[in-house]
């Protein structure tokens, strides 16, 4: 089986623990902000994962590296309308042109949204075009360097006043880290289950 193959199949199977639920610090009011990102594997011999790097004016999660993604609008049928909506919106990835495998578990971020990562499969060495007011650049990475648990660091530091652990993916000169790279070891965990 393939390293996409065991990611596709490892969709179907329920949660179990050893999961990460998310990085909300505790005793957070408030209801999460349902939200969605598309992790969007290429098709191709060796697969990758298409990401972007957010600008750095932004509010939240500034020049951070990022799948695809946002807040489910009202407007959305399923939180998976809402990732290839904001794929669409942010990387110019046509609905069509994603096959749609499934989606993973859900992760709560430090700014009380919960995300579905939304997983599916594109065709290789599409035309994309990065949003110019949200994304400042998009790349690929490899599939099976990003679902390594030997490239998957966890890190502690000092946030807000209280030690936090999160991880850390280092690949080809960038840092994929926070809730991004959580999301990729519980699909490295979920695998696992194969």
């Amino acid at each position: 089986m393939t390293i996409a193959e065991r990611l596709r199949a490892s969709l179907d199977l329920p949660a179990r623990p050893g999961l990460l639920p998310g990085d909300l610090l505790e005793g957070a009011a408030g209801e999460p902000t349902p939200a969605a990102v598309l992790v969007a594997i290429t098709q191709r011999r060796d697969p990758g994962v298409i990401l972007t790097v957010r600008r750095d004016d932004l509010r939240t999660h500034a020049g951070q590296i990022a799948f695809p993604g946002g807040r489910v609008d009202p407007g959305d049928a399923h939180v998976a309308a809402a990732a290839l909506r904001e794929a669409e919106e942010e990387v110019g990835l046509a609905p069509a042109q994603v096959e749609l495998w499934g989606a993973a578990d859900p992760y709560r971020t430090i700014t009380n949204f919960s995300v579905v990562p939304i997983i599916g499969a594109v065709p290789p060495d599409l035309p994309l075009t990065p949003h110019e007011r949200e994304v400042a650049e998009l790349f690929e990475a490899p599939l099976a360097f990003l679902l390594d648990p030997a490239n998957q660091r966890a890190i502690t530091a000092e946030y807000q006043g209280r030690m936090r652990t999160y991880y850390q993916i280092d690949w080809d000169g960038r840092r994929i880290w926070g809730a991004t790279a959580a999301m990729l070891v519980n699909l490295t965990r979920r695998m696992a289950w194969i």
